[in-house]
């Protein structure tokens, strides 16, 4: 089950991307991802490994929006793009040449997060520093 290292790697990604808003945590309503149609993943068991794991966590209730990119090669010997399909073996359409690179359809990629940041404490309550006297 991919599913549950993707959703791991992602939560991952998540965390390094709420560092950079330290101290503060992001409200997040939503996490687009753009997820080819090659990658062997199912996009309802992706979602639903998603839900489960942000239970309880600081993304509890974030929605995983999933954007399906098609498989698309690209033929060496005519040099024309074209939607590869298993019923004809992936092969070229315009010279039944074996399909020899991916132009796209392999992403797993975060496309954008929706989110909001929470508004400053007022100044009273916001941490000081605290300046040792000089020796």
């Amino acid at each position: 089950m991919h599913e549950v290292d993707m959703t791991k790697c992602l939560l991952l990604s998540m965390n390094q991307w709420k560092q950079q808003h330290a101290p503060t945590i992001p409200s997040v309503q939503q996490v687009h991802l753009q997820v080819g149609t090659f990658t062997c993943v199912e996009p309802e068991q992706l979602v639903f490994t998603w839900r489960v794991a942000v239970q309880a966590s600081w993304l509890a209730g974030a929605e995983l929006v999933i954007e399906a990119v098609p498989l698309v090669g690209r033929c060496l010997q005519c040099n024309a793009t074209y939607n590869p399909s298993p019923d004809s073996a992936y092969r070229s359409p315009c010279c039944d040449h074996p399909m020899e690179e991916i132009v796209s359809g392999r992403e797993l990629r975060i496309r954008s997060v929706e989110y909001t940041l929470p508004e400053s404490p007022p100044a009273s309550l916001q941490p000081s520093l605290a300046v040792a006297p000089a020796a």
